[in-house]
């Protein structure tokens, strides 16, 4: 009888183990499942997305020590630079606030799990919705059919709103940004940082935002003249560049980092790889469907292509290089093939390694000053795989790379 009071005891005593192990998964999911803020009051101001609606964000409020602590990163979802490819967008997120998720699950430097973001975790978190298509950074009229190009004015209208909320009082800030929306934070750190001038530290992060010109590779012109009619069509302001910029160059060069990153005075870290996927698939090969067969499959890249990515990345280092020998940016620069990190946890807590450090640990060492940090893998001259595990002999010719 005594054993199996014991067994039904152990019987119970393990559900209820299950039991809340299974709520302390559920309640962390729950912590980091945002609910979404329209900013009704931006119409007004003119500060709407491409077919009109009000912009958005997603933000939960910091708790004990990071309460006066902010993160703010800027969404990223590529550009539109005419009527027809703006109004593919007008029945998406990308265009309207309408189609928007009604939350966003928060993780890698928006996570409230410590253990995955220790340096930032009980932080005020925000992630602002990319609607405009500009990189926050356009303020034309409406055109003729209607699209409305105002990123500039939607970032303006959401800083306004998240001072009023508390920002003012921030002791630390970030602002970060992934892709497009990494260039609007390059473009706005400085005027960021001007917001909060009682802060303690205000830094900037850019994740996968420095696109490179690279003129002595194919296709120069044609990113040039990219962003050339991206500044035209969104009416990118020639004054809101760098006159450090603009006094040496076309005004749409200015929209290249490489060009502008020396002249910004807030402190900055770039998150990079040598070998960007989306760069890599979309501004530097003609091809289109073979070009993304092989960025998103290494082993199906031909020796041509691969010599090819072996250029790019050249010029990327190159790039990044320069930029590191002539200003205190914190870099974190690696050779695994992808674009964006701080949007999934493969590319934030564990997956990619340098000088020992993880891009989490590199980051929070470099935001609160425990140590600098500025490292570019030049030990693999070809893309590894996005595990960053290495191409193997049997799929390509190392002969050809020696």
């Amino acid at each position: 009888m005594a054993i199996n009071i014991q067994t039904a005891v152990d019987h119970w005593l393990r559900l209820l183990v299950c039991l809340v192990i299974s709520m302390t998964i559920h309640a962390s999911a729950n912590l980091n499942n945002v609910n979404i803020t329209i900013l009704q009051s931006a119409v007004a101001k003119g500060a709407v997305c491409l077919d009109g609606s009000p912009p958005a964000y997603y933000y939960v409020k910091g708790f004990g020590d990071g309460v006066n602590n902010w993160v703010l990163d800027l969404e990223g979802g590529g550009w539109c630079a005419s009527d027809d490819f703006c109004a593919t967008r007008l029945k998406n997120n990308l265009g309207s606030s309408k189609y928007m998720n009604g939350t966003h699950e928060f993780g890698q430097i928006k996570s409230q799990n410590q253990t995955e973001n220790p340096d930032f975790y009980n932080w005020n978190r925000v992630y602002v919705a990319y609607c405009d298509s500009s990189s926050f950074m356009g303020d034309n009229i409406q055109s003729e059919t209607g699209i409305n190009r105002r990123g500039a004015r939607i970032f303006n209208a959401i800083m306004e709103d998240l001072l009023a909320k508390g920002m003012a009082n921030a002791e630390n800030a970030i602002l970060a940004g992934g892709s497009a929306g990494a260039l609007g934070a390059l473009f706005h750190c400085d005027g960021f940082s001007e917001l909060l001038p009682n802060a303690k530290r205000v830094k900037c992060i850019s994740d996968s935002g420095v696109f490179v010109h690279a003129v002595h590779l194919p296709g120069a012109d044609r990113r040039a003249n990219l962003f050339a009619k991206v500044a035209a069509y969104q009416g990118i302001p020639v004054d809101s560049l760098p006159s450090s910029c603009t006094s040496r160059m076309n005004s749409s060069l200015c929209l290249f980092p490489e060009n502008f990153i020396g002249d910004i005075k807030t402190p900055l870290f770039l998150i990079e790889t040598a070998f960007d996927q989306y760069q890599l698939g979309s501004h530097y090969f003609s091809n289109g469907s073979a070009w993304k067969n092989c960025t998103e499959h290494l082993e199906l890249c031909t020796p041509s292509q691969l010599q090819v990515m072996k250029d790019y990345g050249i010029a990327v280092r190159q790039t990044l290089q320069e930029i590191s020998d002539t200003t205190s940016v914190g870099m974190f620069v690696h050779s695994c093939l992808r674009h964006g990190h701080t949007y999934e946890s493969s590319g934030w807590d564990s997956s990619y390694v340098l000088a020992n450090k993880t891009i989490a640990q590199a980051v929070g060492d470099w935001f609160y000053g425990r140590d600098f940090f500025q490292e570019i893998d030049y030990d693999n001259e070809l893309p590894l795989f996005k595990n960053c595990t290495k191409l193997t002999a049997s799929t390509y010719d190392p002969s050809l790379y020696a």
